[in-house]
């Protein structure tokens, strides 16, 4: 064998290196920093944290409990901190909201036993966790955690840690709660000591709150057992404080009026684009697919050219909504602010750990139009709050018992869909003028981004992307306001419109904020960034797919074809590509009908589309059923391992899609339903099955 050379080793050992730097970048090196994640902290003044120790963080700070939150819409973060409020307000502790992806892992082994960590995780689309809680959930279910003091799990490293946690899930899905329930094991496996039962939250069954509400009094009881803690008269301490700024006008430059950061402030927006910092797109085209008149659809085409923001197809874009005007002014109206909604104001937060949701200073205008979710779901626990700042006796005791009542406040308030400025207007119609502020900001979640299956190839259009969405107006039998309206869908109606040319848009009644704080968003913009998804056509265009998307569903599917057209048009091989499409009748809400046909004639017969009309006669015909009908082809197909995808309602149609795919796999085989339950499963774990769905 040939003697290696100096030279040779030089260049061999200089080859390694190289190739370890190209596989680790973004790993161990090179990783980018999002210099907007802190955007909220920089602009309102306050040090970035120094530390990613949570440890030395509490020490710091005083803290003896942390409440850490993996959240995608802001839902357990708003959990975590009501958590963080009751505990102090009720027993005492000194505690902090902490998001898991600011900090590190393995210095938990130095936990103190002397404080106590909560978890409020959110179980994200098919089991998986958060995209905050990624580092963590892989870190402490890892087969190879190692922490600080060297110990592996079988050290049993978290032995001095006490937890509890809880669960946001939804039942209509397969792995339900399946993040708190991992994590939860790897906690007790690395030896921490549990307090309190687990608890799991279901949106689906509609009762997360009570769920909520239900698991952490035990919990409470349980922790102030073990820490010795003394219940106390909760009384409202503030978290954050505001202060009117008669100094400074709306119009004075470094006000900010809705910009979610500085750049966008100072007007030099710049990326990356993400979900701190969204693009302000313009929209190219907009077009109702609906030919009904009391109903809306909407397909609008978003140009993101010049953003550096990609996407692939079966991803999702955000879009960044504002409240409609009518309920900002409500709310402005019942806090008695009506006359100061343009009023300056600063908000600094009261304990060094707590996060100003937006930047200021702002306007009360501002803030409630751009940044507060007025129009969510109230919940019981809030209302109560409110009781010891009603204007009157009357309305203090109604509170109360609202707060106090849970049948009583699922009938005045759950099911009637009442925003919390409707549910203040339904007790007192005076004025709520002793109501801090601070206590509103602190209890609403933040106006989040609404997420939309992108109904456009990548391929076919590389810079510009499409939406499909159907504008919600849902009306509630026996409610005083009787419909509730989307937030998001009806202004992006709005903004329809406005390039539709009506000079002054109102869908359904509403008015919105459409150029956008200062015009930046004149000429029919909107913000918005993109979500990578998992949701994917297979990599060889040559494998066959089933699609099963009704009414809007059928959005990443429209993508998903328009890629294979253009494929077949460049000569590839497209495997068999099956869509199974409903809605009410082929004359009002038949989507893209005309598309289907220009797709067929570029596939030809390796497209097929299966149709469920529901109104088009007396017997009303679903997606599932069809799918039935054609078990035989579905059944070949899968044993050509062709993938099969499910979008839309995630409540009925896909729970009863995923039987119906048991029934033809048992029937078609000869099997069981059990080992045609099990073979359905491992298509799922596979992702040989996959799923964007929602309820």
């Amino acid at each position: 064998m040939a003697q290696l050379d100096t030279l040779d080793l030089i260049v061999l050992v200089a080859l390694l290196i190289g190739t370890a730097a190209y596989f680790t970048k973004g790993t161990y090196w090179g990783v980018p920093k999002d210099p907007y994640a802190t955007s909220f902290t920089n602009a309102n003044g306050a040090k970035a944290g120094k530390t990613r120790n949570i440890i030395e963080k509490m020490e710091e700070t005083g803290k003896n409990a942390v409440v850490f939150y993996g959240s995608q819409t802001g839902t357990a973060e708003d959990y975590a901190s009501r958590l963080a409020k009751e505990g102090s307000s009720r027993f005492g502790l000194k505690t902090m909201v902490a998001d898991l992806e600011d900090y590190d892992y393995e210095n938990l082994d130095t936990f103190p036993d002397d404080k106590v960590a909560m978890f409020v995780l959110a179980t994200y689309g098919e089991g998986e966790p958060t995209d905050n809680a990624v580092d963590f959930f892989e870190f402490v279910t890892g087969n190879d955690v190692s922490f600080s003091g060297g110990g592996g799990a079988e050290d049993t490293p978290l032995s001095n840690m006490k937890f509890v946690a809880f669960g946001l899930g939804n039942n209509t899905y397969e792995h339900y709660n399946a993040l708190v329930r991992r994590v939860n094991a790897a906690l007790i496996k690395l030896g921490a000591q549990r307090i309190s039962a687990a608890g799991e939250g279901d949106d689906g069954a509609g009762t997360m709150e009570e769920d909520f509400l239900a698991w952490k009094e035990p919990m409470w009881t349980e922790l102030a057992g073990k820490m010795n803690l003394e219940e106390r008269e909760a009384v409202y301490e503030p978290t954050f404080g505001i202060t009117e700024r008669e100094d400074m006008s709306p119009e004075t430059n470094d006000v900010y009026l809705g910009e979610p950061n500085k750049n966008h402030l100072e007007g030099t927006s710049k990326g990356p684009y993400n979900s701190h910092n969204p693009y302000i797109a313009p929209i190219v085209e907009s077009r109702e697919v609906f030919t009904v008149k009391d109903r809306n659809c909407l397909h609008m085409e978003i140009d993101v050219s010049g953003s550096n923001l990609t996407y692939q197809t079966g991803d999702h874009i955000a879009v960044w909504p504002t409240n409609a005007g009518k309920e900002v002014d409500r709310f402005l109206n019942i806090l008695g602010l009506s006359d100061r909604r343009h009023m300056v104001i600063s908000v600094k937060g009261l304990d060094p750990t707590a996060r100003v949701p937006f930047p200021t200073p702002t306007t009360y205008d501002a803030a409630i139009r751009y940044h507060m979710e007025i129009c969510g779901p109230v919940s019981r626990q809030f209302v109560a709050s409110l009781a010891a700042f009603a204007p009157n006796e009357d309305s203090k005791d109604e509170m109360a018992r609202l707060g106090e009542d849970k049948d009583y406040f699922k009938e005045k308030v759950s099911n009637q869909r009442l925003n919390i400025a409707q549910v203040l207007e339904s007790v007192c119609e005076s004025k709520w003028t002793s109501v801090p502020f601070s206590i509103m900001m602190e209890s609403i979640q933040k106006l989040q981004p609404r997420y939309y299956s992108i109904s456009s190839s990548s391929l076919v259009q590389k810079t510009k992307i499409s939406i499909t969405a159907v504008v919600e107006e849902v009306r509630i039998p026996g409610s005083k306001p009787n419909i509730v309206k989307g937030v998001t869908t009806n202004y992006l109606l709005a903004l329809k419109q406005k390039q539709h040319g009506e000079p002054d848009p109102d869908p359904h009644g509403l008015t919105y904020a459409i150029t956008g704080p200062r015009n930046k968003y004149d000429g029919c913009h909107v913000p918005v960034h993109v979500r990578h998804s998992n949701f994917k056509l297979p990599s060889a265009s040559s494998k066959p797919i089933i699609m099963v998307g009704p009414g809007s569903g059928v959005a990443p599917f429209r993508g998903f074809i328009q890629e294979r057209a253009a494929q077949a048009k460049a000569g590839e091989k497209v495997g068999k590509t099956v869509l199974f499409y409903g809605c009410r009748k082929p004359s009002e809400d038949f989507l893209y009908k005309d598309e289907w046909e220009m797709y067929k004639q570029a596939l030809g017969d390796s497209f097929e589309l299966f149709t469920a009309f529901s109104r088009e006669t007396s017997e009303k015909v679903y997606v599932q059923q069809r799918l039935a009908e054609q078990a035989s082809l579905i059944n070949e197909l899968l044993q050509q391992k062709a993938n099969f995808y499910v979008c839309g309602d995630a409540a009925n149609m896909a729970r009863e899609v995923n039987v119906v795919l048991g029934q033809i796999v048992a029937e078609q085989r000869g099997l069981s339903t059990e080992k045609a339950e099990e073979l359905v499963k491992s298509m799922r774990s596979s992702n040989q099955y996959q799923e964007d769905v929602w309820s």
